[in-house]
């Protein structure tokens, strides 16, 4: 059971990135999943999720409009594409299963000139 993302790296301001979430070990398509991220000295911040089919999403107020969750429920996958990304998204980006308190290793997102 398990979470793997990818996808992170240096961009510069206004920018985009899209971050993937592979899972394994469980069922998926009937799983909520979200992503959260924690910037240097600050806790983890809930950023977005999305319901097994795909139904119901919800945002941080913070990336509303900029960033998007999606998923793939024959990939396993979900995805957070960011868009219009600022200094302050420099995070450790994690994928998350709540029901399970399942996290992935985090992949490194930063925005600089």
């Amino acid at each position: 059971v398990q979470l793997v993302e990818s996808g992170g790296g240096l961009v510069q301001p206004g920018g985009s990135l899209r971050l993937f979430c592979v899972a394994s070990g469980f069922t998926f398509s009937l799983s909520t999943m979200s992503w959260y991220r924690q910037a240097p000295g600050k806790v983890h911040e809930f950023l977005a999720s999305i319901t097994g089919a795909g139904g119901r999403r919800n945002y941080a107020d913070s990336v509303k409009g900029r960033f998007t969750i999606s998923r793939d429920n024959a990939k396993n996958t979900v995805y957070l594409q960011m868009n219009s990304l600022k200094p302050e998204d420099t995070a450790v980006y994690y994928c998350n299963n709540q029901a399970r308190n399942l996290w992935g290793q985090g992949t490194q997102v930063t925005v600089s000139s």
